[in-house]
């Protein structure tokens, strides 16, 4: 198979696919004897980041692999395609999923402590529902409480390849009220890999 053509099949596939593509995935479009090396497709992914320059679509890597996407810039035109308007979150939603982001592993109780209120139970819910928080395990302390940690969706949602990629912490303490910032500002940001 010529390099043209796998450059259009791996160009077809991650704008039809819906979801991220990992080189894996990739790979699977072929059977086993025209199956294309890793390196093959990464070079034809260079290439197709790079001709989408200067065009309102981006070839964007995260944290679940590959996709197709318009740029950013033009959301405020694109949204207007689609009846259904995005999601508003609380700020206490969005506060919880801060905390989760930069201090996983993190019970709730650890979560509280932080924001110096109760983690509403519909909170957690729904950061599960939209499956960014996923339940990795219990803390090995009297009670075992559950400890909460990000997930790929949650990466791939905010256009994150890595946790090393969310904003520096002092960045993201300016959105935070002068009541809760000493409370948050005693802990750093981990850089914690997910498996």
């Amino acid at each position: 198979m010529n390099e043209i053509k796998l450059k259009q099949i791996i160009e077809a596939a991650l704008f039809s696919a819906g979801r991220p593509l990992n080189i894996r995935d990739l790979q699977n479009l072929f059977n086993e004897e025209m199956k294309p090396e890793v390196t093959a497709i990464e070079l034809i992914l260079n290439q197709l980041s790079d001709d989408c320059m200067g065009r309102p679509i981006e070839l964007k890597q995260v944290s679940s692999g590959y996709r197709l996407q318009v740029r950013a810039c033009f959301s405020p035109w694109i949204s207007r395609l689609f009846e259904e308007r995005p999601s508003r979150y609380s700020r206490a939603l969005l506060e919880t999923l801060a905390i989760i982001a930069y201090r996983q592993p993190v019970t709730r109780g650890e979560i509280e402590g932080i924001r110096g209120v109760a983690v509403s139970s519909s909170i957690i819910h729904t950061l599960l529902e939209r499956n960014w928080i996923q339940a990795i395990g219990n803390k090995e302390v009297p009670g075992r409480p559950i400890l909460f940690a990000t997930t790929k969706q949650f990466l791939d949602y905010f256009n994150l390849r890595s946790l090393g990629d969310l904003p520096p912490l002092p960045e993201l303490l300016n959105q935070f009220d002068e009541a809760r910032l000493q409370n948050i500002s005693e802990y750093e940001p981990t850089t914690t890999e997910l498996q």
